[in-house]
Formats: structure tokens, sequence, C-alpha cells
């Protein structure tokens, strides 16, 4: 069975609740986890040790959380006052959660569907999306991936034009695949507003409302708003049910390329969002 699972966020009790209820086996199922693996929740560590030991049966999106992990890590960036990573922090064996998190993906397209944490800009098709994901994936997996930690914040280019390159490229890259949820047609990101999608600031709208978007017909899931909640449309899937903020962790099973079931568990997390 193919099964594709919204943010955990450091839920690991809801985790194993949901493999249970799916009857997981990692010889004969495969998971999909669209991002934020880490943060929020009261088990991090705990998270990484079980995705980690499922091996090839399961493959891991970063999200922007798992990135303000890493920059916290190389000192980049300062600890969220509502951060729950230092067990991660503290681990003896950190370096190893490190290195595992640093070789996970950005984008897959696998199985008819593409999966990506947070979205894609309209200018974007499938191709260059794929092409993108794996520019920043080399760069957080090389040596010198400290250096690019350093530059890979900021709020610009805000825009993705087909000239970007260097650390704009990379940098808009990251805070498409990431962070997004509403953009103008000509693909400028807004960074602010994490409300549902009837309330997009002004001249904006949810990325995946945009007309002539490229990637119009390629069915895309992902995670990263809770506020939008489960959404489930022939070519669109939205997964992240609010889990640490005391909603439910959803998982879909795949059936030749469809979804064929939604499978949800409660979560004993409460916090706010933000």
């Amino acid at each position: 069975m193919i099964y594709l699972i919204g943010d955990l966020q450091g839920c690991c009790q809801a985790l194993e609740r949901l493999l249970q209820q799916l009857d997981f086996s990692p010889s004969r199922d495969r998971l999909y986890l669209l991002g934020d693996l880490v943060n929020r929740g009261p088990c991090s560590l705990e998270v990484l040790q079980r995705l980690h030991g499922l091996g090839d049966a399961a493959t891991c999106l970063l999200g922007n959380h798992d990135l303000h992990l890493l920059a916290v890590a190389h000192g980049v960036r300062p600890p969220h006052r509502r951060d729950t990573l230092q067990p991660v922090l503290d681990a003896p064996d950190r370096e190893q959660w490190l290195y595992w998190l640093r070789h996970q993906r950005l984008a897959v397209h696998e199985h008819g569907w593409l999966m990506v944490h947070a979205g894609v800009v309209p200018q974007w098709d499938l191709a260059l999306t794929l092409q993108l994901a794996g520019e920043v994936e080399a760069q957080l997996r090389s040596p010198d991936h400290g250096d690019f930690l350093q530059v890979m914040y900021g709020n610009q280019p805000a825009r993705w034009t087909d000239e970007l390159r260097g650390h704009d490229r990379l940098r808009n890259a990251v805070n498409t695949l990431t962070r997004i949820r509403f953009c103008t047609p000509d693909g400028h990101l807004e960074f602010a507003a994490k409300e549902e999608a009837a309330k997009a600031p002004d001249g904006y709208m949810p990325w995946f409302e945009v007309p002539g978007r490229r990637t119009a017909g390629t069915p895309i899931a992902f995670g990263h708003w809770s506020t939008l909640g489960l959404m489930q449309r022939e070519d669109l899937l939205a997964l992240d049910t609010g889990c640490v903020w005391g909603g439910r962790l959803s998982a879909a099973r795949l059936e030749q390329g469809r979804v064929a079931e939604v499978i949800q568990v409660e979560c004993e997390q409460s916090q706010a969002p933000g």
C-alpha cells in the first residue's frame, strides 16, 4: 500500500497510532511524509529515530520546521521560544540525525503525484519544480552546507524569474517549496498570512487557484497549511490537518494513482498555530 502523510511536527505518539491503524508493514507498504517532521510537538527526536528506522519504506520531505532545525543546529538561527528541538540538539548522536535530515527530499514525483511540503508558484512546471528541488538538495548534502544555510533565509527575491541565479535562485526555491500559501498571478510570494484560503490578502490568492498554473493537471499533494485542513480534489490533496494544534494526523491511501481512502487519528497536542 502507498500512503501519504501530513505534517507530524514531533507528534510521535500520533504517528504510532496511525501506523497501527494502517496495519503498516515496512516490507509491504510505502510512506511519503510531506514535511515538517519535527518541532512544536513533544517528540521530535523520537520521530527522527522512527522514520530513520523505516529505511526505504519511508520517503521524507523537508518542511520549513525541518530546515529551521538545521539552521539552529548550525548557529544560523536562534531558537524560537516555542521550539521543542532541544532533545535533538542535545542528543549525543545529534550529528547522525542532522546528517540524515540533510539527505531528505524537497520534492518527489512518484505514483502519479508531485509531493511537496508547501506548494509551487504558477510559473513552475513539473520538470522545473524537480530541478529546483534537486539544486537545493545538493546544497544541503554538500560539505559546504553550513555556508548555504547562512544565506538560505530571507524574503527576497519574492518573485520567481528564469533569470534568477546563485543564492537568490535557491532562496526563492526554498521559500516556495516550504513556505508558500498565497501568491499573485505573476508568482509574487506573500509570507505573513496563515489564514484559510478564503481570507487571501488583497491581490493574492491560494497558489493552487491561480489561473494558468503550469502544474495544472499534475496531481499535487502538500502539507504546511493547517488552517486549510483536509482538501481533496482530483488533482490536489492537502494533508496538514493540524495534528500538533490539537487536530488530527492524516494519511491518504493511493490506489492506481488515485486517493482511495483518507485515514485520520486524533492528536493529543494543543498549541496555538504559529
